[in-house]
């Protein structure tokens, strides 16, 4: 594991220190994401810079920014809270392993548990799905997104851990 894996595999700041740290901002620098995603891959924590990806039921675009190197980043997917189509699978998870990323947060489906929960990378998504996309090449990359109604915007900073998600302009 890199140095930059290393520190984003167990962030040292826990999510309800940060909530405490912030409970009282009303920038809307701080926010949390709502407590609807399920905890999926081989990390339970996990920190990094966001990077976006914004699509509804086509990996495409999922699939190569994940193929790039991660450098200990977060892909955040906006997949439209769709039901219908997993937009990550065992092999994209295994291959943002590979590639460094310390996790990725999709509003939407993923599939092959057993190989993400094998993935060393953090995984979190609404639900499983056991059908894949059709690639069609359709999405955006490094937009601002919108997850479960909470603005995202690339370069900002993610941290996931046992007790949610929350998003911060930088790390603390």
């Amino acid at each position: 594991m890199n140095a930059a894996n290393a520190s984003s595999a167990q962030p040292s700041t826990h999510t309800c220190d940060l909530g405490d740290q912030y409970k009282n901002d009303t920038s809307g620098a701080f926010r949390a994401l709502p407590p609807v995603f399920t905890n999926y891959g081989g990390r339970g924590r996990f920190a990094g810079p966001i990077s976006t990806v914004r699509c509804l039921d086509d990996n495409s675009v999922v699939k190569a920014a994940l193929e790039e190197p991660g450098a200990g980043r977060v892909l955040v997917v906006d997949g439209g809270g769709s039901l219908r189509r997993a937009l990550v699978g065992g092999n994209i998870a295994a291959g943002a392993a590979r590639n460094g990323w310390a996790g990725v947060v999709v509003d939407g489906c993923v599939r092959d548990s057993a190989e993400l929960a094998a993935a060393d990378v953090g995984i979190r998504a609404l639900a499983l799905m056991p059908l894949p996309t059709d690639r069609k090449n359709q999405g955006l990359r490094d937009v601002a997104v919108q997850i479960q109604g909470v603005t995202v915007r690339p370069g900002e900073w993610l941290v996931a851990d046992e007790d949610g998600i929350v998003v911060m302009p930088a790390p603390v």
